[in-house]
């Protein structure tokens, strides 16, 4: 084969791989996830009485946190999540915790416990109301992180950690 052929054949393949890997991203890039139907409409008793509505939230970054009184590592990150609130509320953020749980423990809890974030009551209704938002599994704790224009930022099934949640501000919100 002489080298004008072997170049030519090179140069198709090039060619070939990088259509073929952009076919490839294109079919697999990540796409945006809508937020489910009446996303915004959704009301929820707050432990202390009255309504925590998301629709008072629109517009703004906002964190939500599935958890529970029972749930070891949702207990563990409650601190992070109310410290980031405080920290960044001044700056647009908003972090609500929504507690998949019954209203009696979660009042006791937030006694010894208290939280300057919302806190919303979703009970077991709330195992739906994040699947809906991608936690297929049904786990907790469950975070979603939406950006103001309500686009969902980022998800994560599992206990967050300092790294995660300083990712949600570098990333704008």
């Amino acid at each position: 084969m002489n080298r004008r052929n072997l170049l030519v054949g090179s140069a198709v393949g090039a060619i070939a791989a990088a259509t073929g890997a952009g076919v490839a991203w294109w079919q697999w890039r990540p796409r945006p996830t809508p937020l489910p139907p009446g996303f915004w409409d959704t009301r929820f008793e707050k432990p202390e009485g009255g309504e925590l509505v998301l629709a008072d939230f629109r517009g703004k970054p906002l964190v939500l946190n599935f958890w529970a009184t029972w749930c070891p590592p949702c207990v563990t990150e409650l601190p992070l999540l109310d410290r980031f609130h405080r920290e960044q509320s001044t700056r647009g953020w908003t972090v609500v915790a929504l507690a998949v749980d019954s209203p009696t423990p979660v009042r006791e809890f937030l006694l010894k416990r208290p939280l300057a974030m919302p806190v919303g009551l979703a009970g077991l209704d709330g195992v739906e109301f994040g699947r809906s938002l991608g936690n297929q599994q049904g786990g907790l704790p469950f975070t979603v992180v939406l950006r103001g224009d309500g686009s969902v930022q980022s998800r994560k099934l599992g206990a967050l950690n300092e790294a995660d949640i300083a990712s949600w501000t570098a990333s704008g919100g």
